[in-house]
């Protein structure tokens, strides 16, 4: 990210339990198949570092670099390549996406999972991504698009959450509908229409276990993360309406025919 944008989640117990529910299955499908052994590859936002733990494995005995703006994550992130067997094939470093401290034509693949819909410019991160991926090389992007959520029964209080997200991640300088904008970043990033490959996929939760768990992850991130903090602090919501957020979830998760489909736009653009 960048000076521009704030990051609305945060790095809460609550946030990165669903970060590391992430895998490159789950959340990287569109990009897999274009993975191949040896390649060098970079995972700008890498986080927790479940998905660049995956794709490692995926190159190996490749190179991978996990980038992430914020520190603190990384030990985490490292700790997750140890379990995982994958070590000596990741190197994890501080830095910006906005303005990579890498040479042109660096990577075979540049890969972003959640990172556009958060960064203060979206079309200079998607260029530096492509000016240091190798001609013929690919850059990745996945971003969820969260006006387009729905889920079932209707819900006053998950409409409301929608609406205050929204509000918050935009008062940040993110775009929480990125998924619907990454063709058009692209294209603005330079890409010509015939390098992008633009595609969609979705999380979905409707068993009692995947509805406990969403549930239980965004009633906490609802009244104690950095979202719910600011989000008071902005205006957008009391602690009380949080709290009633919160509930909603809760109650929603409570209903057996509880279904939720969370959309995400994908684009794969060869260099």
């Amino acid at each position: 990210m960048s000076e521009t944008a704030t990051y609305t989640h945060g790095h809460h117990p609550s946030v990165l339990r669903s970060h590391t529910w992430r895998t490159a299955e789950n959340s990287a499908a569109y990009l897999v198949p274009q993975l191949r052994p040896g390649m060098k590859l970079l995972d700008v936002g890498c986080g927790p570092g479940t998905i660049t733990a995956d794709l490692a494995a995926l190159v190996s005995p490749g190179h991978v670099v996990g980038l992430e703006y914020a520190a603190g994550i990384l030990e985490q992130a490292k700790a997750t390549a140890v379990e995982r067997g994958v070590s000596d094939l990741i190197e994890f470093k501080t830095g910006d996406v906005h303005s990579l401290d890498f040479p042109d034509d660096t990577f075979d693949v540049v890969h972003a999972h959640q990172v556009l819909q958060h960064v203060g410019d979206p079309v200079r991160a998607l260029s530096e991504m492509r000016r240091v991926c190798k001609p013929g090389g690919y850059v990745a992007a996945r971003d969820g698009d969260y006006s387009a959520f729905f889920w079932f029964p209707e819900h006053r209080a998950l409409d409301e959450w929608a609406r205050v997200y929204c509000e918050v991640a935009r008062s940040n300088g993110g775009e929480p509908d990125a998924g619907r904008h990454l063709k058009s970043w692209a294209r603005q990033a330079g890409f010509a229409k015939e390098q992008i490959r633009a595609t969609a996929s979705t999380w979905c939760y409707n068993t009692d276990a995947e509805r406990g768990w969403w549930a239980g992850l965004w009633a906490e991130r609802a009244t104690k993360s950095d979202f719910a903090r600011m989000a008071v602090e902005g205006g957008f919501a009391t602690p009380e309406e949080l709290q009633q957020l919160a509930q909603g979830w809760l109650d929603w998760a409570a209903d057996e025919d509880g279904w939720l489909c969370l959309p995400h736009g994908e684009i794969l653009c060869q260099v």
